[in-house]
């Protein structure tokens, strides 16, 4: 037998044939918490509202917007958790809908750059035309948002750690507390100095602040799409450790991509020495590919391929 496939965890047993759709997502230890956030951001959104329209702060509505699209996009985060934790269809996705918690975050960015784009032109038009603000009743508006944001933030600070789609959330929450600080700054300058232009420069450091952090997730996002290697995987080591077992003479079409975060996935063709090819050799060089690897790398799935000598030059280039 010239070629064999292993599935399994890496470092975790020699098991075979795990299916895609069994192991949750990262994502789905944080349901809970995602919940709570929503129900959060839907009272603060309601309060910054009322505060936006009897002070007549741009600031605090500005903060509102960042409160809206947290609660667009946490909802959106754990429609993406719902769909990607749904078992996996054999016949068309085979890894189910995982990648819906990726692209939930990047819509999350989408989402804050509109935001952000229309807090920085009505901010400059404030600018040109401030418009009177209340100092003491926006102060008051500004902490409750701001113990409200920093409820959210501790009860996702782990998970964005570890999961793109929450960090996605974690990163409007963040958003808005800092927001919440401008709108409690802004309004201090005007209650002791009575400089209104203290709010649009509030709203406009808002706005800037939200596009460093934005763009960043956007490129973890699309580097997840665009399949290339995880950061922490390092792909010549994987081909190194890999190289260094017994009787492998070369590996080829190896690579690694991610599906959704703490889902990394390998695959790699692995030329051995004949006398290996048997049935004994073949299974003892399964377990030490998963040896090797399981003991440095953290791969969800992996998949080996034992093959002789010469076999890769009959290999169709639609197979590589």
């Amino acid at each position: 037998m010239g070629a064999g496939h292993d599935h399994g965890r890496l470092g975790h047993g020699h098991g075979h044939g795990h299916g895609h759709g069994a192991r949750e997502t990262r994502g789905a230890a944080y349901r809970g918490r995602l919940w709570v956030a929503l129900g959060i951001a839907a009272l603060l959104l309601v309060g910054q509202m009322v505060g936006a329209w009897v002070t007549g702060s741009l600031a605090l509505l500005a903060d509102a917007g960042h409160v809206a699209t947290d609660a667009v996009g946490i909802g959106m985060a754990l429609a993406a958790i719902h769909f990607a934790n749904r078992p996996a269809d054999s016949e068309r996705r085979t890894f189910g809908m995982a990648r819906l918690e990726i692209l939930a975050a990047l819509v999350n960015c989408l989402l804050l750059l509109g935001v952000g784009g229309y807090i920085l032109v009505e901010s400059i038009s404030r600018l040109r035309e401030p418009t009177e603000v209340p100092g003491a009743t926006t102060i008051v508006f500004g902490v409750v948002g701001l113990a409200l944001n920093c409820l959210s933030l501790a009860l996702l600070m782990r998970g964005q750690r570890e999961n793109l789609n929450v960090r996605g959330a974690f990163l409007e929450v963040l958003a808005d507390a800092l927001g919440s600080v401008a709108v409690i700054a802004a309004a201090l300058v005007i209650l002791l100095t009575g400089w209104q232009r203290a709010d649009p420069v509030a709203s406009l450091l808002i706005a800037l602040m939200i596009v460093p952090r934005t763009v960043k997730l956007a490129r973890e996002a699309l580097e997840v799409l665009l399949e290339s290697a995880p950061r922490d995987v390092r792909v010549a080591e994987v081909r190194d450790h890999i190289l260094e077992l017994p009787g492998v003479e070369g590996v080829h079409d190896l690579h690694v991509w991610t599906i959704t975060s703490g889902m990394p996935v390998l695959t790699a063709h692995v030329v051995v020495s004949p006398e290996l090819l048997d049935e004994v050799g073949h299974e003892q060089t399964l377990h030490e590919l998963q040896a090797c690897l399981g003991g440095h790398f953290e791969v969800a799935h992996c998949t080996f391929q034992l093959e002789p000598s010469g076999h890769a030059a009959h290999e169709s280039g639609l197979c590589h």
